[in-house]
C-alpha cells in the first residue's frame, strides 16, 4: 500500500469541492461513537488491508470518536511553541510516523432516502486516507477544515466497513506549527448526510444594511435548481436566487446587539434554516467600521482545548466559554490559529461576538532557519495553501459574525499568501483581510502587529515614523497583546487609554484564552495540569502552553476578571457635582441596564437604591447627582453598578457589567499611635506592651499570647512567569543579584524606655550592597506599633521583586478579613478589578492555583487586617495608611521550588508578607515589561503598622 500522499504537498484528493456548513431536513446518520482502532509505530509496521471486508480487527482497541488517540492511552502528547519536532526537510517527515488505523461496521436504518449521500469529516489531524466497502475515496490534509466525498453508490443496507488511515505527521504538517499540543486522530465529527436531487447543494446569504436609511438588502446566491430564500417576518417569502429584495426598518445584527432572522433556503426537495444578520462591514477614513460605526475590538485569541479532550471539544464547553467571555466584557474572538468546529461560529452569531476566522496555516518552525524553504513562498505549496483558505471560506461564509477573514498566523510572507488574499478578496468582497505577517500590507486591509509595546501603538496611532504611506491609512489592531501567562498581564489599563485616543487603533485580542493544561494525577491520586515536559518529550516548550485569562478548568484567572474591568462597556466615575456615566458600546444605547447604589462606610453598607440615569447613545456620557445620602463619619464609598435589567441568554438579570466608586467621607485622621509602655526584661525576653523580642536579634517572638516569628525586612518573590520573560528576565537580574539568598546582619538592639529600635543590613553573599533596616517598635497595653525604614546600601544592580516585611502566624489563623481593596489579587499595573470594601476570605481561598505556581494572592490598598482563628483568635494589623498584604500556608522558598500544584504541601504556619509595595507585573512571557511607574527600584521608604493581639 503506497504512502506517498502522506509527504505529498498537494492538499489531498478525492473530496467533492468545499460548500458552506449547514443543516437540513435532509436525512443524516452520524457515525460518531465506538469504533475499533489500532495505532502502529510506523506506516511500515501498520497493516495491509484494513479496507477489506474480511480483515479481522477483533484484537484492536476501541476508541471514541471523535477524541486524540494521544489522550485515549495511545501515545502521548507533545507541546512545542514554534519548534517542529522533527527534522524540517520538507516534504519530508519522519520514517517513525505513529499511524492509527479506525475501522467501523455500521448499518443503514430502513428510513433512509434512495438519494446521493456524502461522508463528511470535519476534522482529521494531519493525514488520512479513506475507504467506503474495499473502495478508496480519497486523502484528506487540513486538520481543522472539513472533508466530503461521494459514498451514495458504495453504500449497502448492513455492514458496511469504513476504514480511515490517519498519520500523526504529513506534509500538512509543515502547515500546522501553531503553538498547541501535537495531538492526533479523527477529532470531529463524521456524519453521513443525503444530498437530495434538486436539493440546495450550496449557498450564500448576502444581507447588508445601511446604517444611512435603516434598509437591509437581502439576496441569496446558490447553486441548485430554483432556489429561494424566505424570511417570513421580514414579509420575503420564496424569493429566487439572484434576485434582490430592499426591506425597510430592519434591525441590524452587532455583536451588542445580535439580531437574527430566522429564514429558510429551499428548494422543491430540501430546506435549510438560516438565522440572518443584517451588517454592512467597510473600512472608511481608515477605520474598520461596522453598520457606519467605528468599532473597538475587546478581543481575545481562542484555541479549542479541553483538559481531558484536547481539541475534541464538546459543544457544551463551547457555550460555556461564550457565555464567560460574554460576562467579562468580550466582544470579540480570533479563532487562533485555524478555523474552530462551526457550531462555535453558530453560538457567536446567536450570542454576539465580532470574529476574525483565521486560516489552518502556520509555519513559524522554518522562523528558526530564517524562513529558508518556508511554504508561503515556494510554488509546490501553492495549492495546499489556497485549498485551505478556499475551505474555510466557503465553510463559514454565511456568519454575520465574522467581520474578518484571516489568511493564517506566523508563516512570514510570500506568494502564496498574497494569492490566498487575492482570491479571498474577489470571492468575498464584503469582508476585509487580515494578516500579520504581511507587515509592508501589501495585500492585506488592515494594519497588525502582535506584543507591540505601548510607545509603538502610540506611535502608530499618531502615524509618526512610518514611511510606508499604504500602512499608515490603515485601521489598526493587536491581534496579540498582553500575554497572560501566570500572573499577569500587567498594563491593559494603559493600552486601553491609547485604543480610546487614537481613532486608527481599534483594539486588539488578549493572547490567550485558555490555559492549555493536560489533567493527570500525581502517585498519590492529586490532579495536576501538565504542560510541555510532562510526558517525556525531548524537544518541548514547557509551560508556554499555559497562558490563558481561564484556568484549565475554565475557572476565571484573576486576568480575566481585570480584562472585565478595565475593558467595561461603561464607565462609572465622579462626574460634575455627581456621578458621571459614560457609555463605551459601539452600536447601543444604555436602556438595557439598570443602575444601582450603595453607600460603604468601612466596608459596611450603610444605604443603598437605584439610581435614575436615563438615556445615554453610544460614544456619549451623562452626569447624574449624587442621591441623597445619610452622614458618615469614617471612611466611605459609593460604589454604583451597572447592571442587565433583564435576562440574556449570557447572564441573568441582575449581572453586573460595569462599577464604579465615588469618594464620599475621606477617611479619618488617625488614632493615637501606641505609645507609652515601658520596654522590660523577663524570662530571658525583652518585652514592650504585648509583645515579646529576642534580646539577641530584636526579632518579635510573641504578640500577646500567640507565638510569631518575624516580621524582618523581605525582598523576594516567587518569579511570575512575566518575571522569566525571555529578553533579559527580571528573575535572572534578581537571582544574579543574590536576592533569593539574602542574609540578615543585626547591626544593633537599643532599647530605650518607650521604644525598641533594632539596625540590620539585608545582603546577598559575595557582593557589596545591601539594605540598611531600621526597625523602631513603640507601644501601648494593647497595641505594638512598627516603623521600618529602609535605605540602599551601595549600588544596586536591579529592580527589586518586593519590598516590605515577612512574618508567620500559628497555622490556626486561617481566616482574613480586610478593608481594603479586594476581593481579588492585585498588582501595581493590574488593579482595576480591585474595588475597596471588607471582605473575608480563608487563608486557602487567597490563592490562585495558577497550573505553573508563582507569586500570587497579593492584596493592596488594605487599610486593616484581622487574621483568625475559628474561635475569633488571631492578630489585626492596621496601616498608616495603608500596606499590600499576602497570606499562604507555605514559604515564598517552596512557592519558588514548586513546578506544579501538587508540590505545595500546606505546612503548621501562615506565612505572611507586608509589603510597600511589589514590582509589577508587565507582560515580558511574551511582550513588553513593566511599564517604569509599576517597576520598583532600590530607594528609601518607610511603612508604618500597629498590630494587635485578638483572644
Amino acid at each position: 500500500m503506497s504512502s506517498s500522499y502522506v509527504e505529498d504537498p498537494a492538499p489531498g484528493h478525492g473530496a467533492l469541492p468545499p460548500r458552506a456548513a449547514f443543516a437540513s431536513d435532509a436525512w443524516a446518520l452520524s457515525l460518531n461513537g465506538s469504533w475499533r482502532f489500532l495505532l502502529s509505530a510506523s506506516i511500515a509496521a501498520a497493516p495491509d488491508g484494513i479496507d477489506s471486508d474480511d480483515f479481522d480487527d477483533h484484537g484492536w482497541d476501541t476508541i471514541p470518536v471523535p477524541s486524540h488517540w494521544q489522550l485515549q492511552g495511545h501515545g502521548r502528547p507533545a507541546y512545542t511553541n514554534a519548534r517542529y519536532p522533527f527534522p524540517v526537510h520538507p516534504p519530508e517527515v519522519p520514517s517513525d510516523n505513529p499511524t492509527g488505523d479506525y475501522r467501523l461496521t455500521f448499518d443503514l436504518p430502513a428510513d433512509r432516502p434512495d438519494a446521493p449521500t456524502v461522508l463528511r469529516f470535519d476534522g482529521i489531524d494531519s493525514c488520512a486516507r479513506i475507504w467506503l466497502n474495499g473502495h478508496e475515496l480519497g486523502v484528506t490534509k487540513g486538520s481543522r477544515l472539513p472533508s466530503e466525498f461521494d459514498v451514495g453508490a458504495l453504500l449497502r443496507p448492513r455492514d458496511n466497513v469504513l476504514a480511515v488511515r490517519v498519520h500523526q505527521w504529513s506534509a500538512g504538517s509543515y502547515l500546522e506549527d501553531q503553538d498547541m499540543w501535537w495531538l492526533s486522530g479523527i477529532f470531529r465529527s463524521v456524519t453521513l448526510l443525503t444530498r437530495p436531487a434538486g436539493g440546495v447543494a450550496d449557498y450564500t446569504v448576502h444581507a447588508g444594511y445601511d446604517h444611512r436609511t435603516g434598509r437591509g438588502t437581502l439576496s441569496v446566491s446558490a447553486s441548485g435548481p430554483d432556489v429561494r430564500i424566505s424570511v417570513p417576518e421580514l414579509g420575503v417569502r420564496g424569493l429566487p436566487a439572484g434576485e434582490s429584495a430592499e426591506l425597510d426598518g430592519i434591525e441590524p445584527w452587532s455583536a451588542e446587539s445580535p439580531r437574527l432572522y430566522a429564514g429558510e433556503v429551499y428548494t422543491a426537495t430540501e430546506r435549510v434554516p438560516v438565522r440572518i444578520g443584517f451588517r454592512t462591514v467597510t473600512i472608511e477614513d481608515g477605520q474598520l467600521r461596522v453598520n457606519g460605526r467605528r468599532i473597538l475590538f475587546r478581543g481575545v485569541n481562542r484555541h479549542e482545548h479541553h483538559p481531558e479532550f484536547g481539541r475534541a471539544l464538546p459543544r457544551e464547553f463551547a457555550v460555556a466559554d461564550i457565555q464567560l467571555m460574554k460576562r467579562h466584557n468580550i466582544n470579540a474572538v480570533r479563532t487562533s490559529h485555524y478555523p474552530p468546529d462551526p457550531a462555535f461560529l453558530e453560538l457567536c452569531d446567536l450570542y454576539g461576538l465580532w470574529v476574525i476566522d483565521e486560516c489552518d496555516l502556520e509555519t513559524h518552525g522554518f522562523g528558526t532557519l530564517d524562513w529558508a524553504g518556508n511554504p508561503s513562498d515556494d510554488p509546490q505549496w501553492a495549492d495546499a495553501c489556497l485549498d485551505r483558505m478556499r475551505r474555510m471560506v466557503e465553510r463559514d461564509k454565511n456568519h454575520p459574525s465574522i467581520v474578518l477573514w484571516s489568511l493564517g498566523n506566523e508563516a512570514h510572507t510570500g506568494r502564496n499568501l498574497a494569492a490566498m488574499a487575492e482570491w479571498t478578496h474577489d470571492r468575498d468582497p464584503s469582508r476585509p483581510v487580515h494578516y500579520e505577517g504581511d507587515f509592508e500590507c501589501e495585500y492585506v486591509d488592515v494594519f497588525s502587529r502582535m506584543y507591540a509595546d505601548h510607545d509603538e501603538v502610540d506611535r502608530i496611532g499618531r502615524r509618526v515614523d512610518d514611511d510606508n504611506p499604504r500602512r499608515r491609512e490603515l485601521p489598526f489592531l493587536l491581534c496579540e497583546f498582553a500575554h497572560a501567562m501566570g500572573n499577569g498581564p500587567g498594563g491593559l489599563l494603559e493600552y486601553r487609554e491609547l485604543f480610546e485616543r487614537h481613532p486608527r487603533c481599534q483594539g486588539g485580542f488578549i493572547w490567550e484564552w485558555l490555559d492549555h493544561g493536560i489533567a493527570q494525577r500525581d502517585e498519590h491520586g492529586r490532579e495536576f495540569f501538565a504542560y510541555g515536559g510532562d510526558f517525556g518529550e525531548p524537544l518541548h516548550d514547557g509551560n508556554f502552553v499555559i497562558d490563558g485569562v481561564v484556568h484549565p478548568d475554565r475557572t476565571p484567572s484573576p486576568a480575566l476578571v481585570e480584562f472585565a474591568k478595565v475593558f467595561e462597556p461603561v464607565r462609572i466615575s465622579a462626574g460634575s457635582g455627581g456621578i458621571r456615566i459614560a457609555n463605551h458600546y459601539d452600536t447601543v444605547p444604555l436602556d438595557g441596564l439598570g443602575f444601582s447604589w450603595v453607600l460603604e462606610e468601612e466596608g459596611v453598607a450603610r444605604a443603598e437604591g437605584p439610581l435614575d440615569v436615563g438615556p445615554v447613545p453610544p460614544g456619549h456620557s451623562v452626569d447624574v447627582p449624587l442621591p441623597a445620602l445619610p452622614p458618615t463619619t469614617a471612611e466611605s464609598l459609593l460604589t454604583v453598578r451597572a447592571v442587565l435589567a433583564t435576562g440574556t441568554r449570557w447572564a441573568a438579570a441582575g449581572h453586573v457589567v460595569a462599577w464604579g466608586q465615588v469618594p464620599i467621607t475621606p477617611a479619618p485622621e488617625p488614632a493615637a499611635p501606641a505609645r507609652g509602655a515601658r520596654a522590660t526584661t523577663s524570662a530571658g525576653l525583652l518585652r514592650l506592651g504585648p509583645g515579646a523580642f529576642d534580646p539577641a536579634t530584636g526579632r518579635l517572638t510573641s504578640l500577646g499570647a500567640h507565638p510569631v516569628d518575624g516580621p524582618r525586612l523581605d525582598l523576594w518573590r516567587a518569579p511570575t512567569d512575566n518575571d522569566r520573560g525571555p529578553d533579559r528576565p527580571e528573575e535572572q537580574q534578581w537571582r544574579a543579584a543574590g536576592l533569593h539568598r539574602l542574609q540578615h546582619r543585626v547591626a544593633g538592639v537599643d532599647v530605650r524606655e518607650d521604644e525598641l529600635v533594632v539596625r540590620t543590613r539585608v545582603a546577598p553573599p559575595a557582593l557589596g550592597f545591601g539594605m540598611l533596616a531600621a526597625y523602631h517598635w513603640t507601644a501601648d497595653a494593647g497595641r505594638l506599633r512598627l516603623r521600618v525604614e529602609v535605605e540602599p546600601d551601595g549600588t544596586w544592580p536591579c529592580t527589586l521583586p518586593r519590598l516590605g516585611l515577612r512574618m508567620a502566624l500559628p497555622g490556626a489563623f486561617g481566616t482574613a478579613e480586610w478593608f481594603g481593596a479586594g476581593a481579588g489579587e492585585a498588582y501595581s499595573d493590574s488593579r482595576q478589578a480591585a474595588r475597596i470594601g471588607r471582605f473575608v476570605r480563608t487563608v486557602d481561598a487567597l490563592q490562585t492555583p495558577y497550573v505553573y505556581p508563582q507569586e500570587n494572592g497579593n492584596r493592596t490598598d488594605v487599610r486593616s487586617l484581622l487574621l483568625t482563628s475559628g474561635g475569633g483568635a488571631g492578630i489585626r494589623v492596621d496601616g498608616e495608611p495603608v500596606f499590600d498584604f499576602t497570606a499562604r500556608r507555605w514559604t515564598t522558598e517552596e512557592l519558588d521550588a514548586a513546578t506544579h500544584t501538587t508540590d505545595l504541601t500546606p505546612g503548621e504556619l501562615v506565612h505572611l508578607n507586608l509589603d510597600f509595595a511589589q514590582h509589577g507585573l508587565g507582560s515580558a512571557s511574551c511582550g513588553p515589561g513593566v511599564l517604569p511607574p509599576y517597576r520598583l527600584q532600590a530607594r528609601k521608604a518607610s511603612l508604618t503598622l500597629t498590630f494587635t493581639p485578638l483572644s
